[in-house]
């Protein structure tokens, strides 16, 4: 061969060289990025599932959290009604009567699941009554009444102040189960659908309810008279909308009653 072939052969052994010594770095550098994130992505890894773990706490806890608000919400209403000779029955069946009638009317599943842990608290502030004006076996002279009707202010007294969603609701309804669709009732007199949803919803129920039960002053009606009453009142005491619905609805309440008897 001549010079000038060494000469490139040579030139070609030294760009091979060049090239694997270049490809070995290359090589290297990838091995070693591969250890930086092999060892990145088990940290990150290792951080991911710790809160994971952190994010389970807090959700059980939310979860403690909200059980336990809804168990001193239905223990509060329960103790207003005890005062009042009533069972814990009644509560329950207002609270079911309350989510029936709220799903029916349209609300969400969410809120009307708060509803029926609101509404337990309707009469709480009966615990604030006199027992001589909260159990006269007979009917209330006019000073009596007046007294008695404080209980839903009282009651919105004791609840407004709270910042929960759920004491916010049960407040609400403290408040305005006693209102009237026609505008008679109290403490506000306020009329129709200025009446919040849950007032009105919870007023058909505790009604259906307390009609039907035993109390101091008065036996259980029965559902003849029951029934009929609340066609008189459709538009009256009761917001129309929700009367056309819980007879349409009559064999779902009926069940409710019947599951929930009180206790003798």
């Amino acid at each position: 061969m001549g010079n000038r072939e060494d000469k490139l052969i040579e030139e070609i052994n030294d760009l091979r060289k060049s090239f694997i010594k270049t490809t070995d770095r290359l090589l290297k550098d990838i091995k070693r990025q591969d250890k930086i994130m092999a060892r990145s992505d088990k940290r990150q890894r290792k951080e991911y599932d710790e809160l994971q773990i952190k994010l389970q706490e807090v959700e059980s806890l939310q979860k403690e959290i909200e059980e336990t608000q809804k168990e001193v919400v239905f223990t509060m209403g329960a103790i207003g009604e005890s005062r009042s000779k009533e069972t814990g029955q009644h509560v329950k069946r207002v609270a079911e009567y309350s989510k029936l009638l709220a799903l029916y009317y349209g609300l969400n599943e969410r809120e009307a699941e708060m509803l029926k842990q609101a509404s337990p608290m309707h009469d709480i502030g009966k615990v604030a009554i006199p027992d001589a004006v909260l159990n006269k076996p007979g009917r209330f002279d006019a000073q009596e009444r007046a007294i008695m009707d404080t209980h839903a202010e009282l009651g919105y007294d004791m609840l407004k102040m709270s910042n929960r969603p759920l004491l916010k609701m049960a407040a609400t309804v403290a408040y305005e189960h006693h209102e009237k669709y026609n505008g008679t009732g109290y403490p506000n007199k306020i009329k129709g659908e200025n009446i919040h949803i849950y007032g009105r919803i919870t007023a058909l129920a505790d009604v259906f309810d307390a009609l039907g039960s035993d109390r101091v002053y008065k036996k259980a009606w029965n559902d003849e008279k029951i029934f009929k009453m609340f066609k008189e009142e459709r538009g009256e005491h009761f917001d129309p909308k929700l009367v056309d619905i819980f007879f349409e609805n009559l064999d779902d309440f009926l069940e409710i009653r019947d599951s929930l008897k009180d206790r003798v």
